[in-house]
């Protein structure tokens, strides 16, 4: 295969990926924001999604969802 046409081949499967990609992050989004309004604990819907907890941050804020109160604090014991 010449080599304009492997890199026609190659950019038209990037592409149809890239778009299959780009369905998938959109759908993780939704149910990032679905989880959060439904009350489940960031730390919790960060540890199964693809995202950090710094994006999962960022998906509440551009959708409205406050911050969780922190929870009260533990004591430690000697």
């Amino acid at each position: 295969m010449d080599p304009m046409t492997k890199l026609d081949k190659a950019t038209a499967r990037y592409r149809e990926t890239e778009a299959a990609h780009n369905a998938a992050r959109d759908a993780a989004v939704e149910a990032v924001v679905n989880a959060l309004e439904a009350g489940e604990r960031p730390t919790d819907v960060t540890a199964r999604s693809p995202f950090t907890a710094a994006y999962v941050r960022r998906i509440a804020r551009d959708n409205g969802i406050e911050p969780a109160r922190p929870g009260p604090k533990k004591t430690r014991t000697a």
